[in-house]
């Protein structure tokens, strides 16, 4: 297993390099902004509808994130469960949790890819998570971790690749394959190369939902 780095990284503070801090990845890309969030369609799908909750703080992961912004995550979560319930599939939440990340600042998937087929008798997951605050108990004594909750349940895995792996090609991929005519996984650079349709697409059924006051009503600003 590997252990989570708690430095300065974790601190509330923009990162120059980070390119989420920077929104070099996703400056066009920007769906909805909070003081605290910014709901992004993801530069490299894996479906239609594929979105990111991301923190404007640089932070690790949510595991780093402190427990005053937990309200306005579940609010956005449950705003992202309505545009996925009218315009998808209910939602599917992903988080690497350092473990894998490519981009080392906390993002949270969301994929609205109905259920995950994940069978919780075979008990691969390490906890059940009950809130935010079992996941940054579990970062500030154990560090990595990867996360997936569904309609059903939250769940945390131990980092271990097998297991990873496992998750990837035999839950996640239920998902892709059940809303695409896709036979196997695609990398990242074929997703990023391909994506332009999907995101389009999503960010238009985003604005339709948020012009028919579908979406969290606060002082936030939408795009």
């Amino acid at each position: 297993m590997q252990n989570g780095s708690h430095a300065s990284s974790d601190a509330e503070a923009n990162d120059p390099n980070c390119a989420f801090c920077q929104r070099s990845e996703f400056a066009d890309h920007i769906l909805k902004e909070t003081p605290t969030f910014l709901i992004v369609a993801d530069h490299a799908p894996l479906v239609e509808g594929h979105i990111l909750i991301i923190p404007r703080h640089h932070y690790t992961c949510y595991g780093a994130v402190p427990a005053e912004l937990d309200a306005e995550l579940y609010a956005l979560k449950r705003e992202v469960q309505r545009f996925f319930a009218q315009y998808y599939a209910p939602a599917v939440f992903w988080e690497h949790g350092v473990f894998r990340q490519t981009v080392f600042h906390a993002h949270l998937h969301c994929f609205p890819f109905g259920s995950t087929e994940y069978d919780l008798s075979k008990e691969l997951h390490s906890r059940i998570i009950r809130s935010q605050d079992d996941v940054r108990a579990w970062y500030t004594a154990r560090g990595h971790y990867f996360l997936m909750e569904d309609t059903s349940c939250s769940l945390l895995f131990a980092p271990e690749m097998d297991l990873y792996i496992h998750i990837i090609r035999d839950v996640l991929w239920h998902g892709v394959s059940s809303r695409t005519h896709q036979t196997s996984w695609r990398s990242q650079q074929q997703r990023y190369a391909e994506g332009g349709p999907l995101i389009a697409a999503t960010m238009d059924k985003w604005h339709q939902f948020q012009q028919q006051g579908a979406g969290y009503a606060d002082e936030t600003s939408t795009r």
